[in-house]
């Protein structure tokens, strides 16, 4: 169930690049009370730039729409920073959260993302063009979003794994 939604933050004198929101997964819950049923639902929006700023947010309310729009202003608040190089991953990682579990390994330009449901979701707003992605562990679409942010919060650039390790870094040539 992902639907893309386009909104631009762009307004007077406002800074923000453009954010692009996606509903990863839409959950019906059913009350049963006297007159028969009362249905709220749950929405997990994943937001991000494209450009190595992500976020995820869920929001609860009785009509969908709302559930949706209290959901994008969550994963709004929540964007943080990855680090992408030439659009893909610099190094193979694996994230954890709850009992969802995913690798994510580097692939070459043209590949494409290959990754299913919402850690798809995530890699795409996330400006993440070619990458390899296997989730290991439950299904459960919370668990599998918040896992690939886990994945991407811990990949660091090779300037900083050389800095910490005490190493120079060479001069790169343009090809």
């Amino acid at each position: 169930m992902a639907a893309d939604s386009n909104n631009s933050t762009e307004g007077f004198g406002d800074s923000r690049p453009e954010t692009i929101e996606k509903v990863v997964h839409i959950n019906r819950c059913a009350k049963v009370v006297k007159g028969g049923r009362r249905f709220s639902f749950s929405a997990l929006v994943v937001a991000g730039d494209q450009q190595g700023r992500v976020g995820c947010g869920f929001g609860k309310a009785n009509e969908v729409s709302d559930a949706i729009k209290k959901a994008t202003e969550s994963s709004r608040k929540n964007l943080r920073s990855v680090n992408v190089i030439n659009a893909t991953i610099p190094h193979e990682v694996v994230g954890e959260h709850g009992g969802g579990r995913i690798l994510l390994r580097p692939a070459s330009p043209g590949t494409g993302i290959i990754a299913g449901g919402g850690a798809r979701a995530v890699l795409e707003v996330a400006g993440v063009k070619d990458v390899i992605g296997k989730s290991l562990g439950s299904s459960n679409h919370a668990n599998v979003v918040k896992a690939t942010l886990d994945a991407l919060a811990a990949l660091r650039k090779p300037d900083d794994i050389f800095r910490a390790r005490g190493k120079q870094i060479k001069e790169r040539k343009a090809l």
